[in-house]
C-alpha cells in the first residue's frame, strides 16, 4: 500500500470509530417502576407515543402517559 494512501486510511477509521462513541443514552422511567434505557433520545409523536431504540437497536414505543421521566444518562 502506498504511503500516501496510509494516512487518510488511517483517520478515516479513526473518525468512524469515534463517531460510534458519541450517541448519549437516556434512561425512561415508568409509572409502574421500570426503567428502559434507550440509544439516543426519544421522540415523541402526535398519536401520544414516545419512540426509542433499544440497545439492541430495535425500534420501539410506549405510551406517553406510562412515562413518568426522561432523563440523560451522563456518560
Amino acid at each position: 500500500m502506498k504511503k500516501s494512501m496510509l494516512l487518510p486510511l488511517v483517520a478515516l477509521l479513526g473518525m468512524a470509530a469515534l463517531t460510534g462513541c458519541t450517541r448519549t443514552s437516556y434512561a425512561i422511567h415508568t409509572n409502574d417502576g421500570r426503567t428502559i434505557v434507550s440509544d439516543g433520545k426519544p421522540t415523541e409523536t402526535d398519536a401520544g407515543l414516545m419512540g426509542y431504540t433499544d440497545a439492541n437497536g430495535v425500534k420501539l414505543q410506549i405510551n406517553k402517559t406510562d412515562v413518568k421521566s426522561v432523563s440523560e444518562i451522563p456518560d
